[in-house]
C-alpha cells in the first residue's frame, strides 16, 4: 500500500481549451468538406484527450521509494521535502533553477515539492515535482524517510 498517490490529470480548463480543436478543423476543411472537417476535428479531440490522459504521470511514495512519472528513488538518499507554495513556485522555476534539477512538472498544476538529493555519487541537486497537493506529498516523503517508519 502506497503512503502517497496522485496522477497528475489534466485540469478541466485544459479539456475545454482542447475543444477548440473542432471549431478549428471546421474552418480550415469547410472549402473542402464540413462534414470532414466535422469528423476530423472530433478525431483530433479525442487524439489530444487520450494523449493527456495515457501520458499523465503517477507521483508516489510507497516502500520506501519516491517514484515520479518513469523514475525514481530510493527515500533514503534524499533530504527534508519541503512544499512549494503556487506564488513561490514562479521563482523556482525561473530564477532559482539549477539546470541540473530533476523537473516532473506540469504547467497546470502550480504548487510544488522540492526533494533534495543528498547522495554524493547523484549530480542532481534535487527533484521538483508538481502536486495538487503539496503539503501531503511532503509530509508522506518526510514521513517515509524516517528509519522508524519502515
Amino acid at each position: 500500500m502506497s503512503d502517497y498517490r496522485e496522477r497528475m490529470w489534466p485540469s478541466p480548463w485544459i479539456w475545454v481549451a482542447c475543444l477548440l480543436l473542432i471549431p478549428s478543423s471546421i474552418l480550415v476543411l469547410a472549402p473542402v468538406s464540413v462534414p470532414a472537417g466535422v469528423v476530423t476535428g472530433i478525431v483530433l479531440y479525442a487524439g489530444v484527450l487520450g494523449a493527456l490522459s495515457f501520458t499523465a504521470p503517477v507521483v508516489e511514495v510507497s516502500a520506501g521509494r519516491l517514484r515520479a512519472g518513469r523514475a525514481e528513488i530510493p527515500l533514503e538518499q534524499t533530504g527534508e521535502a519541503v512544499a512549494v507554495d503556487a506564488d513561490a513556485s514562479r521563482a523556482e522555476l525561473g530564477t532559482r533553477l539549477d539546470a541540473r534539477a530533476f523537473l516532473v512538472i506540469r504547467g497546470w498544476i502550480r504548487p510544488l515539492v522540492r526533494v533534495p538529493i543528498v547522495d554524493d555519487a547523484d549530480p542532481t541537486p534535487y527533484w521538483l515535482v508538481s502536486s495538487r497537493r503539496a503539503d501531503e506529498l511532503a509530509a508522506a516523503i518526510n514521513r517515509s524517510r524516517r528509519p522508524d517508519a519502515q
